[in-house]
């Protein structure tokens, strides 16, 4: 289990690619450079550093077991030779600094080649210490601890377009931090009821404007997203916009309250719209218009007369998330059997792939997979009823610029490149 991924983000070049998973680790996988002997290999990532960012803890006051799983990483961007990182369990937010090296000081005065110290009354020369080379080294080493902030489980970081701040969500609670500041933070939203009885609705999912630093929008489990405006006030309990879809009344059932729950709400990189993922579709939002999304997928709509089994097996409560592609022109989510689905804007047409050892031999094409609902079965189509409901993916991610894209099935990550021709 300590395997599981557990989140994924590409930085802001899309040379790196970060996971995080259930054991606390980080793993950091880097861009292979194109050389001319083998073009075809640009898109391949390797292993570039692993370190562990979270370890289990134990909140004595409460009880409680604190899990070293990292629920969100986000990079910063790059400023220098660099690189830095936000990584959050439960309730700590820890920013990394990756760096490499590749010479090592020798020379010292007052050491010797082994780091042992000499005696000062034995030295009789000024020695000026040289740089060597050595083979390359790559280091992670932690920066800033940002603790005890959050009495609820954190869902949710997004770095600023200001960059000298960032904010941590959790179930009632949003704070806004300064990097520079550790033992501090602010609190924006605060949704907690005075009496606990009240509480109708939590926070699932908070982003920040890519653009407008003053601007973030948080998502609910009441299927509501709320537009916030810094500058109006220091505690943004008064949302700007509210987006809700009303619901159909004929649709109405025992679970429309739990799949209406968005999971992730992501702003597009234009920050025109607003993408959000419920548990049977994603929607597009003009931030303009508030009443309805502009546009609506089902991702497995199939699924719906299956609802009460999947709440029997909690998959119902599963959180998926969902990512934009560089021009904001498809979207990408993910659905069971390791399925993750696409959906191309402007053609309106969509497509189920999926992420199996058996599709993922090296340059080879992902084949459009099907599922079909009662009726007689295609060769090529797979019935609702033999679905892997254990087999989900949750987490992916797209890269800036180009067509590819990071799949997490599980314990296992998958990379895909478009064809190239």
């Amino acid at each position: 289990p300590a395997d599981i991924i557990s989140t994924v983000e590409f930085n802001h070049t899309g040379e790196l690619l970060a996971t995080g998973d259930k054991g606390g680790r980080v793993v950091i996988f880097q861009r292979e450079q194109e050389s001319k002997n083998q073009p075809h290999r640009r898109g391949e990532y390797n292993v570039y550093s692993t370190f562990q960012s979270h370890e289990p803890e134990f909140d004595y006051l409460k009880s409680l077991e604190i899990e070293e799983k990292i629920n969100k990483i986000r990079w910063l961007p790059q400023q220098n030779a660099a690189y830095f990182l936000l990584s959050t369990n439960d309730k700590t937010v820890k920013l990394w600094k990756v760096s490499e090296r590749d010479k090592r000081p020798e020379g010292y005065n007052l050491k010797d080649e082994e780091g042992r110290l000499r005696d000062p009354s034995m030295i009789t020369v000024l020695r000026v210490p040289v740089l060597r080379p050595m083979d390359l080294m790559v280091e992670a080493s932690p920066r800033r601890t940002f603790a005890n902030a959050h009495t609820y489980h954190i869902n949710s970081i997004s770095v600023n377009s200001d960059y000298e701040t960032y904010m941590s969500a959790d179930d009632l609670r949003i704070n806004l931090w300064n990097f520079e500041i550790t033992n501090q933070s602010f609190n924006i939203v605060d949704i907690k009821p005075a009496n606990m009885e009240e509480l109708t609705e939590v926070i699932t999912a908070a982003e920040f404007h890519p653009h407008h630093c003053n601007t973030f929008v948080y998502s609910s489990s009441k299927g509501t997203i709320r537009l916030c405006d810094m500058r109006t006030a220091a505690l943004c309990d008064r949302h700007a916009k509210f987006f809700e879809e009303p619901e159909d009344p004929s649709n109405r059932s025992f679970f429309s309250e739990i799949i209406s729950s968005i999971s992730d709400v992501k702003f597009s990189h234009s920050g025109r719209y607003i993408m959000t993922r419920d548990y049977l579709t994603v929607k597009v939002w003009d931030l303009n218009m508030e009443n309805r999304p502009i546009e609506t997928y089902q991702v497995h709509d199939y699924l719906r007369s299956k609802l009460c089994s999947l709440y029997e097996n909690d998959c119902i409560f599963d959180k998926f998330e969902c990512v934009w592609n560089g021009s904001d022109s498809v979207i990408m989510t993910g659905s069971y059997n390791n399925f993750f689905r696409m959906f191309d804007r402007n053609t309106k047409r969509d497509v189920t792939l999926e992420a199996s050892r058996e599709s993922s031999k090296p340059r080879a094409v992902l084949k459009p997979r099907k599922v079909c609902v009662g009726g007689k079965r295609r060769k090529d189509e797979i019935s609702v009823d033999s679905l892997d409901f254990s087999k989900k993916i949750l987490h992916t991610a797209w890269h800036p610029s180009e067509n590819i894209i990071a799949v997490a099935a599980t314990n296992n990550l998958y990379i895909f490149q478009d064809k190239v021709n």
